[in-house]
């Protein structure tokens, strides 16, 4: 029997150095020497101070900024912590909805989303993505259309001329990844950072 223990033993303190010790600190140490921003959550920092990051969007209600799309994700209820509530851009608990096309919930809220967008002077078709969340309810990108449909309402805020916002929409589009993987899209905070640059 000892025979039989041992060599388990001997292997089981090999693989749990190797498997959890070594190749983590491998794996760690080759991203930080090759990729450092992305290994550290690819944060953007201005004047010393964290801002956000670029992989985690976050919450813009004033209408002098660009908004992302909704989102879904919830937080305990402080009254009842068996629930939850509604808590946009919560990025410790990233979710979806869950909720069904035909739920009552979801369709208000849509409509709701529309008829407000409607009263912004957004006029014909929506993109989809102003109104329906994303899986994770913390997407950073929109598309250059969703984009596109709130220049108008930027550009009066800030009294800017809608051409000028509309080019600034227009540089910070990012195209496919190799011309051929994923869409077209507008990160959200780099393109708000970008018309706080404007200082108009």
């Amino acid at each position: 029997m000892l025979a039989h223990l041992r060599p388990a033993c001997v292997l089981l303190a090999l693989f749990t150095v190797l498997t959890g010790l070594g190749y983590p600190l491998a794996v760690t140490g080759i991203a930080q020497g090759l990729f450092p921003a992305q290994a550290n959550g690819s944060l953007i920092v201005r004047d010393g101070k964290v801002i956000g990051s670029e992989l985690i969007g976050q919450a813009f209600a004033s209408e002098r900024y660009f908004h992302p799309r909704p989102s879904a994700t919830s937080a305990p209820d402080p009254q009842d912590p068996s629930k939850t509530v509604d808590a946009p851009y919560n990025a410790s608990n990233s979710s979806g909805s869950n909720l069904g096309p035909l739920t009552g919930k979801l369709v208000d809220r849509v409509k709701a989303d529309i008829e407000a967008l409607r009263k912004e002077g957004v006029q014909g078709a929506i993109p989809p993505d102003a109104v329906t969340t994303s899986g994770s309810g913390l997407d950073p990108h929109i598309t250059p259309e969703n984009a596109l449909t709130q220049v108008a309402r930027v550009a009066a805020a800030r009294n800017l001329a809608v051409d000028r916002v509309r080019q600034l929409v227009e540089a910070q589009t990012e195209g496919r990844a190799l011309g051929l993987v994923g869409e077209r899209r507008v990160n959200v905070l780099r393109l708000n950072l970008a018309l706080d640059a404007l200082r108009p």
